[in-house]
């Protein structure tokens, strides 16, 4: 199991926010982005889910304040990275959104573009060696930086793109809830993905 985040990994970009009415009024807290700023991987997922008070640490961002830390998410995609061989010190986990969206909506375009600025601070604190994306929002909201967009999500999985705004390249990944169902619609179970996972972040780091 991967080791829960230390609170002193969390990098507050803000006291507040109230960019986002709704998501303000919605969330419990916003959800930081934490990991070393020295990692060579920025991993961005779409938006905190509510979270879950019963767990006993694994409780998600809008709980812990902590980007992917939630069970079903935060610990699946950090023993996913980690399996391929970036692992705590290599990855420094946020969102596109950092704040929950009730009842678990998808996040609004507005609400991505206004987070949209603290996601490059975030990468241009870290100057990682690529970018990791996790579902469609996270990979359309770094991608809409150089004014392009996704024809087809599933055929961006595992297609590394530079992105001129950033300056690293992007390799979008799915989502780690719904991974288990669309690994096959990509032929890969689980060790097969993996695999690829390590082949293709290896590769655009080396470039």
């Amino acid at each position: 199991m991967p080791t829960f985040p230390d609170d002193e990994a969390r990098h507050a970009l803000a006291a507040d926010c109230q960019r986002c009415p709704e998501l303000a009024a919605s969330r419990t807290c916003i959800s930081w982005g934490n990991g070393p700023l020295d990692a060579a991987l920025v991993v961005v997922g779409e938006a905190p889910a509510e979270g879950d008070p019963e767990a006993e640490r694994w409780r998600g961002g809008n709980l812990t304040g902590l980007a992917y830390t939630s069970r079903r998410s935060g610990r699946k995609i950090r023993q996913i990275l980690a399996d391929a061989g970036y692992g705590r010190d290599a990855c420094y986990f946020t969102n596109a959104v950092k704040c929950h969206p009730a009842e678990n909506r998808d996040p609004t375009d507005a609400e991505l573009a206004n987070c949209r600025p603290y996601l490059v601070e975030e990468v241009e604190a870290v100057e990682p060696a690529a970018v990791v994306t996790t579902g469609r929002h996270a990979t359309e909201t770094v991608l809409s930086l150089d004014d392009t967009s996704l024809d087809g999500f599933l055929d961006s999985v595992l297609d590394p793109r530079r992105s001129e705004a950033l300056g690293v390249p992007v390799v979008p990944l799915l989502h780690p809830s719904y991974q288990e169902v669309w690994l096959s619609r990509l032929g890969y179970d689980r060790t097969e993905y993996v695999d690829a996972i390590a082949e293709t972040v290896a590769g655009v780091a080396d470039t």
